[in-house]
């Protein structure tokens, strides 16, 4: 159902902008809404951010925006782990994460003016893994890391226990991943 056709109302738009996010249950890019509803990115921009005001609880990952409803199937275990490399290592590292069917949430630096910093990531495979490095490339965006000389954290999720330990494993194996000394 497009609305290019024809112009909507601000709130009629809002309405159909929740009413994609719950429906398609993937991340919607503003550019893709923007052409959807034939207004500029930066309306849907505003419009995204009036209903997170309106305690919608949609949030901006990499790939788009997405509607996190609370009936959303969650993993069953979830750690936080701190890595340390380079920015060209981001791709090895989130391969390293899905192929070991572990879900990269987010991605968190401490920033010594702002604190911490946090980018919802939601990839789950390989092909998350690519959009997200084809989209850092192609608008030469600095990853995060990159405030901190490389350490940052992710919270990251799998099914099982196993999972994410065989994930940390390899973490560990690949120099990437940072543990307690103690």
């Amino acid at each position: 159902m497009s609305q290019s056709s024809k112009k909507m109302k601000a709130n009629e738009r809002r309405e159909y902008i929740l009413t994609l996010l719950k429906q398609r249950g993937v991340p919607i890019t503003g550019s893709a809404l923007a052409e959807e509803m034939n207004v500029t990115r930066q309306v849907i921009v505003g419009d995204v951010s009036l209903l997170k005001a309106g305690n919608e609880p949609i949030v901006a990952t990499s790939q788009g925006y997405m509607y996190m409803s609370e009936a959303k199937e969650d993993l069953a275990y979830q750690r936080t782990i701190v890595c340390r490399h380079e920015g060209s290592e981001t791709e090895d590292e989130l391969n390293i994460l899905v192929d070991h069917g572990v879900h990269v949430r987010d991605v968190v630096v401490e920033h010594p003016v702002y604190g911490d910093l946090t980018a919802r990531l939601q990839i789950s495979n390989r092909r998350d893994v690519k959009k997200f490095i084809e989209k850092v490339r192609s608008t030469n965006a600095p990853f995060l890391l990159e405030l901190t000389g490389g350490i940052h954290t992710h919270t990251i999720a799998a099914e099982s226990r196993e999972a994410l330990d065989e994930a940390e494993q390899a973490l560990k194996e690949a120099g990437i991943l940072l543990e307690y000394q103690g």
